[in-house]
């Protein structure tokens, strides 16, 4: 291959990067290459063409594997000058480019010869010798001639690829030369072309950065909206890229081109900035209008599933126009990221928003649930009939029923999905049932106090709620008996929690062990032979719904009994005190003895009638006295006696003076009688008139 050299005209303007690609395309491909060289230019840095061998040394180890190759310097129009000097020169200048050139790391100790083997000949000059000239060509030749035999010019034969494939081989080498950028060389207008526009471009750029223009919109856009942001902006940058194209105008067009659209690049970088932050200050407009105008529909009475439509879809409307005034026509900013945030922001604020009436909306139901349930529970707990918590399951059912359709009506207004809907109405139920369990265990954590009550209430009244009385007509066996049943009645009650109407033997298991005796009892029936109460769980019953363990309820009935065996003691006492107190008579066998032993007595009083009216007198008197002065309740104090005795003596002393009286109105009988009336008016004034009236009285008669 003839190749063309440093200076030719060729390739015009490009001819600097061709030469080097045509350069490497014969190392790759050539076993020998030959490179011409003028004497006088030996030692000289581009006419001996050393940046040529640098530039294609550092992409040969780079693009292809190692091989070596001839490189045959000829000097022509050799001169005076030994032949040996001009090798040893050149030999020198070829290690030191190699020692220059930026190696992969692989090569990075590599030496010239791995590659390359360095030849020097010389050739006189044509036109002075010429046939010492064509002499030496000829014995160049017959080198190449030979180049292939051992010692030859063509040093490395190992890669040889067959005439065959050369073709292929060679495009392939000339594809990769060809795309390898390291190659190129803009021409020297292009060159001047980039530089220049380049210049024009940094202060054209500058400018904008400085302009009074730009800042002010810069600082208003930091501070909020912005209107006509975009045009604003597209005004300013219209006005540098024409200074641009004015200034640029005589340059390469393609370089201008390019410079130009850097510059709009560098412009709308530092641009965005402000648009970015124009775009989070709508963001922020339009979400905080969108929660005002959410707030006020709600308030105003809106559903709220249409109020939240409908103020979403205003809003993004709102956030389209104002992103349409915020547009720049030289950016090709996507403000898709920003709507998307904005879209999910308006989502989230109706979700919290929902959340919160959701909440609210529930927490009123369930307190008007918890209202509805949990006094009449632990009412019908405390009574401890039988069918309590029959009771409290149709009360529980009622009330959640009416409490759900009242709280699905109220959700109808959110469009909640089924899922949810369903969710929520279960949190409801389920609710409900919480109440109840609640307040039974609250309760059944007091049973012993209930129980008590209980025992106390059927001991101490009767079946009308009065008082009882112990007048030792009743069967304290039996009312003792009937309080603690209804106090084991409770206690079944409270041992499990019975919402699932689920049939079990609580009831008759405590009867049989705690009422009929207890495990050792013959009353048992055959389905309760084993002591029920010695476990931790009830059958039929689940462990969640279990209040009290059986064993616990053992330990609470004995507790029962030992508080209450008092009060069962002291009803026996008061009965027994109250049988004694209203049996006056002696036994049967002291008035069969008195009647015998006063049979004389009797006989005399009967012949003496006096004897009779004077005993009937004296209980008279003594009846009254009894009477009027309460000695029964006198007589169970210790000062009784000393009371009644004293009060009789004061009654003695006022008969007494009574008598006294009537014998001084007899001794003056000229008067005429007293009045009944001023008798009584008389008796009046005395310290005691109730006891003087009747003292008077009787003073009257016997008159």
């Amino acid at each position: 291959m003839d190749l063309e050299g440093t200076d030719g005209r060729e390739r015009g303007e490009d001819d600097t990067s061709f030469e080097k690609q045509s350069a490497l395309f014969a190392l790759a491909v050539s076993d020998i290459v030959m490179i011409n060289l003028w004497c006088h230019d030996i030692g000289r840095e581009h006419a001996a063409n050393r940046p040529l061998l640098k530039t294609i040394f550092e992409v040969l180890m780079r693009l292809f594997s190692p091989r070596r190759t001839t490189l045959l310097l000829v000097i022509r129009d050799k001169t005076k000058t030994p032949l040996d000097y001009l090798t040893q020169a050149l030999k020198e200048d070829t290690q030191k480019i190699w020692d220059a050139v930026r190696k992969p790391e692989v090569y990075k100790e590599a030496a010239l010869s791995e590659f390359f083997n360095v030849e020097v000949t010389a050739l006189s000059s044509y036109e002075e010798k010429e046939e010492l000239f064509k002499e030496q060509v000829g014995q160049l030749k017959q080198r190449f001639t030979h180049s292939i035999a051992p010692g030859g010019l063509a040093a490395d034969r190992r890669c040889v690829i067959p005439a065959s494939g050369f073709c292929l081989s060679a495009l392939q080498i000339w594809k990769v030369i060809r795309e390898n950028k390291d190659l190129d060389l803009p021409a020297h207008k292009v060159m001047i072309a980039t530089v220049r526009c380049e210049d024009i471009a940094d202060e054209k750029l500058r400018s904008f950065m400085s302009d009074k223009g730009w800042l002010e919109l810069e600082t208003t856009v930091n501070s909020g909206l912005v209107s006509g942001f975009g045009n604003k902006l597209d005004a300013i940058i219209d006005f540098y890229l024409f200074e641009y194209d004015t200034e640029a105008m005589y340059f390469d067009e393609d370089v201008k081109t390019a410079k130009r659209q850097m510059l709009k690049s560098e412009i709308l970088k530092h641009a965005y900035p402000a648009f970015k932050t124009m775009i989070e200050h709508l963001h922020n407009v339009v979400l905080n209008k969108y929660k005002s105008d959410l707030e006020q529909s709600l308030r105003s009475g809106g559903v709220f599933a249409a109020s939240a439509r409908h103020c979403s879809q205003s809003s993004m409307e709102e956030f389209d126009v104002g992103l349409r005034d915020s547009f720049v026509k030289h950016a090709e900013w996507d403000a898709t990221k920003v709507r998307i945030k904005l879209e999910h922001h308006v989502e989230a604020h109706a979700a919290s928003v929902r959340g919160t009436k959701l909440a609210k909306l529930k927490a009123n139901y369930e307190k008007k649930l918890l209202d509805a349930l949990a006094g009449p529970v632990q009412s019908i707990l405390e009574t401890g009939e039988g069918d309590s918590w029959a009771s409290i399951r149709r009360l529980y059912r009622h009330e959640t029923e009416n409490a759900i359709s009242a709280f699905s009506a109220s959700l109808s207004e959110f469009e909640l999905d089924q899922i949810t809907l369903h969710k929520m109405v279960m949190e409801i139920r389920e609710h409900g049932r919480s109440i109840v369990e609640v307040k039974a265990r609250e309760e059944a954590g007091s049973v012993l106090m209930y129980m008590k009550e209980r025992f106390s209430t059927v001991l101490s009244h009767d079946k009308d709620s009065m008082p009882r009385t112990w007048t030792g007509n009743e069967d304290i066996h039996a009312i003792t008996r009937e309080a603690r049943l209804a106090a084991l009645r409770l206690l079944s009650v409270m041992a499990a929690i019975r919402l699932d109407d689920k049939p079990d033997r609580i009831d008759q298991a405590l009867t049989t062990a705690l009422l009929d005796g207890g495990p050792l009892s013959q009353k048992r029936s055959i389905e309760f032979t084993s002591d029920l109460l010695a476990s931790c769980t009830w059958e039929e019953v689940a462990p969640k719904d279990t209040l009290i363990i059986p064993v616990k309820c053992r330990s609470i009935w004995k507790r029962l009994n030992a508080e209450t065996e008092y009060a069962v003691a002291q009803a026996i006492s008061m009965q027994e005190t109250n049988r004694r107190n209203h049996n006056w008579l002696p036994p049967a066998w002291t008035i069969v003895l008195l009647a015998i032993l006063g049979f004389n007595e009797f006989m005399f009083l009967v012949r003496n009638p006096l004897y009779i009216w004077g005993l009937f007198i004296t209980f008279v008197v003594s009846y009254a006295i009894w009477l009027q002065y309460d000695i029964m309740t006198y007589f169970r104090r210790l000062s009784g006696l000393v009371t009644v005795l004293s009060g009789c003596l004061t009654t003695i002393m006022e008969i007494m003076t009574a008598i006294i009286n009537m014998s001084h109105k007899q001794q003056q009988s000229s008067y005429p009688p007293l009045h009944a009336q001023s008798f009584m008016n008389q008796a009046q004034v005395q310290h005691h008139p109730d006891r003087s009236s009747w003292v008077d009285s009787n003073s009257d008669d016997r008159s």
